[in-house]
């Protein structure tokens, strides 16, 4: 039996005052997604510090995924956590996806700003531009954020637009990095579109 592909998914940060305990956690329909993939989702502790290098070591992801929640700023040990993950995939030649925020992390990382939108949290809307009109990327999408890329930023490509003309899908010009501000796990059942390209883009299949 061959190996399946390591996939390394950040995590958001819960922090429940009640119970004076700040929580990882991961929507499940994520793994499930990763799992859809033919990958193996590893989750990410936000808590590692400094010994990020060795969990790297150990668990040695063959791609990473940044994923949802959390405004940038928000969750500084999250902040912190996928900072060093995009650099080490940089020095690995890693694939990287980024989903809603973490597009926006990948745009933070490439030194981009962030604008606050409307219109984009809990809803629907077209996706816009050439990948989108030829089958290569959904043609409607869901919306669950309150903030956008305000440009693209150096070495990354528009690949899509909202109605809106804010920016839904990026992709970086040498690296196998790439971003979606929509979130493809919480589709039911999950797109094909979306699944065909994170496969080729994540395990190369």
């Amino acid at each position: 039996m061959s190996a399946r592909p390591v996939v390394a998914i950040s995590q958001r940060v819960d922090r429940l005052t009640a119970r004076a305990e700040n929580r990882d956690a991961l929507d499940q329909r994520l793994t499930g997604w990763v799992a859809a993939l033919g990958a193996l989702a590893v989750p990410v502790p936000n808590t590692l510090g400094d010994d990020l290098p060795h969990w790297l070591d150990a668990m040695r992801p063959t791609a990473l995924l940044l994923s949802g929640g959390n405004d940038i700023g928000d969750s500084p040990e999250r902040d912190r956590t996928e900072t060093a993950l995009l650099r080490h995939a940089e020095l690995a030649g890693l694939p990287v996806l980024g989903i809603c925020r973490g597009m926006q992390m990948m745009a933070h990382h490439a030194g981009g700003a962030l604008v606050p939108l409307t219109g984009h949290a809990g809803t629907r809307h077209a996706l816009l531009g050439d990948l989108a009109a030829s089958g290569a990327l959904p043609t409607e999408v869901n919306s669950f954020h309150n903030w956008g890329v305000a440009a693209c930023p150096r070495d990354y490509a528009v690949l899509a637009t909202a109605p809106d003309g804010s920016i839904e899908a990026m992709r970086h010009r040498t690296l196998r990095w790439e971003g979606w501000m929509w979130h493809p796990e919480r589709e039911a059942p999950f797109g094909d579109t979306e699944l065909a390209r994170a496969r080729q883009l994540l395990t190369g299949e």
